[in-house]
């Protein structure tokens, strides 16, 4: 029996409905929001759904019960109830081209040129005025559609931060027209992947309604664990004959590889749907979702930071849930970009964060190995397998040459502003990769360990000098006793002395001393 189309590649919901591709249902959640009037705003990672929501809701709102045959919806939606809807894409309107202004002026018109409407007025915010007066007058109240709201700002991040903040200025004067037109407008919903205070980008809509972590919503784009066994079960049957592995067997390693994502302090984790789609594709364990695009941008702002091991403090929520063009705050973008998702929220209130699976975690730290330490991805596998053999042997003489090679052969920009951050930076990173435990600055009664390495058989502890001695970095680990904190473990302990040198540019020497 063939297995249902998968929808690879396609966003469009009419399409997916029409052609009988695979969809896993979620009106129940767009049900819930359209129960009132008002305007709402969604971020969510990249590939996640947002698009088919938006297609989802045009339908619906157009009344064509015919694609929502089967779905949760049917039963309930009154299908008498239809509206005008004004759909904006901006990955699509051509701003890198035209300019924002110029070719959100040619989507108006084009808009309603569809409905039949001649426009008069000049200038974005006029023109949108007069298209929802019309509309409102001659038919119904009209529904707003925006997905990718921030498009013209995010891709412009890094690159040219004056044209961002010039269509961050043109996107709050288009927005805010929604907030006076109640009486023409049922209903507005917004996507996108940043979350821009109100103060930056939505200072005139006081009247949005901001769900991207409301309880009720955490799971409404991407798939829960109930979602997948439910809706891929005879894909799931077929990978796991395919691959030779026992049906627990794969959805243990698919929720290692996709599932992790939280976007709620207390909400269950879902499955990336692009990664789990090309999954049963392929029927291979691959990165799928990190290779569609490199974050050049922000492993520039995590370089300026100094910023590589995102094993983060608890914080406030506040603390990286928006973020303005002005203050760039790295864990933010990880946070709305996906990179990082909530892990968990402690009684003081404090949310964890950290990678949401082994496909993002593993892809990038190779981005940062590449930005960090100059070893291209397609390198960095091979290295990594020498340094592995080299701890599981517990062979310390041939993992510090190959360590020693690494550093020989980077170019000096890539440390020469912070040197010691950089080695100790690099360290991680590699070891990181490893599928080994390790941990920066590691917190203890005595003070704070440069790095823990924990494998099957050893726990390593790592002390670091800049233009010193592995003797004196040594001798730091016995005095501060570092290495009590791990005897709970059950491991031999290895303390590990390393000295830098700022002329070398290299390790200069190493000196290893088992603890206790």
């Amino acid at each position: 029996m063939a297995l249902q189309q998968l929808p690879i590649g396609i966003q469009d919901f009419r399409k997916i409905r029409e052609n009988n591709f695979k969809y896993v249902d979620k009106t129940k959640y767009i049900f819930q929001i359209c129960q009132s009037s008002g305007a709402y705003f969604l971020s969510r990672p990249r590939r996640f759904g947002k698009s088919i929501t938006i297609g989802t809701l045009h339908e619906l709102y157009l009344g064509n019960q015919d694609l929502f045959k089967g779905l949760w919806i049917e039963d309930h939606w009154d299908w008498s109830r239809k509206h005008p809807v004004i759909r904006l894409s901006f990955t699509s309107i051509g701003y890198q081209s035209l300019g924002l202004t110029p070719a959100l002026e040619q989507e108006l018109r084009a808009i309603a040129k569809a409905h039949e409407v001649s426009l008069t007025k000049n200038g974005i915010a006029p023109m949108l005025k007069e298209l929802l007066t019309i509309l409102a007058t001659q038919q119904a109240k009209v529904v707003v559609l925006v997905d990718e709201y921030d498009a013209p700002i995010i891709n412009y991040l890094g690159k040219d931060m004056a044209l961002a903040e010039k269509n961050r200025d043109i996107l709050r004067e288009f927005y805010t027209v929604l907030k006076d037109m109640d009486a023409y407008v049922e209903f507005v919903f917004l996507t996108g992947v940043s979350k821009f205070s109100k103060v930056g980008i939505f200072s005139g809509l006081n009247n949005l309604q901001d769900i991207s972590l409301h309880p009720a919503f955490a799971n409404m784009l991407g798939y829960t664990q109930q979602e997948l066994e439910e809706n891929f079960a005879e894909e799931i049957n077929a990978a796991a004959a395919q691959i030779g592995l026992s049906r627990e067997a794969l959805l243990e390693q698919m929720r290692l590889w996709y599932n992790g994502y939280r976007f709620h302090t207390r909400s269950e984790t879902v499955y990336n749907p692009v990664s789990v789609n090309l999954f049963f594709n392929t029927r291979e364990f691959q990165n799928f979702w990190f290779a569609t695009g490199t974050p050049s941008f922000l492993v520039g702002i995590l370089k300026k930071e100094g910023l590589f091991d995102l094993h983060l403090p608890a914080m406030n929520l506040n603390g990286f849930e928006s973020f303005e063009l002005d203050r760039l705050k790295p864990v933010s973008i990880l946070y709305q970009t996906g990179y990082l998702t909530i892990q968990g929220i402690d009684d003081d209130g404090l949310v964890t964060l950290d990678y949401p699976n082994k496909e993002v975690r593993d892809s990038m730290l190779e981005v940062l190995i590449e930005g960090f330490v100059g070893v291209d991805a397609e390198l960095s596998s091979s290295l990594i397998i020498k340094i592995r053999n080299a701890f599981l042997t517990n062979d310390l003489e041939a993992l510090f040459r190959i360590l020693q090679g690494v550093f020989k052969k980077l170019p000096y920009f890539l440390h020469e502003h912070y040197p010691e951050k950089f080695f100790h930076a690099a360290i991680h990173l590699l070891f990181s990769l490893l599928g080994v435990r390790i941990h920066s600055e590691v917190c203890t009664s005595d003070g704070r360990v440069d790095s823990m390495v924990e494998t099957d058989t050893h726990v390593y502890v790592l002390e670091y000098k800049l233009d010193e001695s592995a003797e004196i970095a040594l001798a730091q680990i016995r005095q501060k006793r570092y290495y009590q904190a791990f005897w709970n473990l059950g491991k031999p302990v290895i303390g590990i002395g390393v000295n830098f040198s700022s002329i070398s540019k290299n390790i200069e020497d190493w000196k290893a001393e088992a603890m206790g």
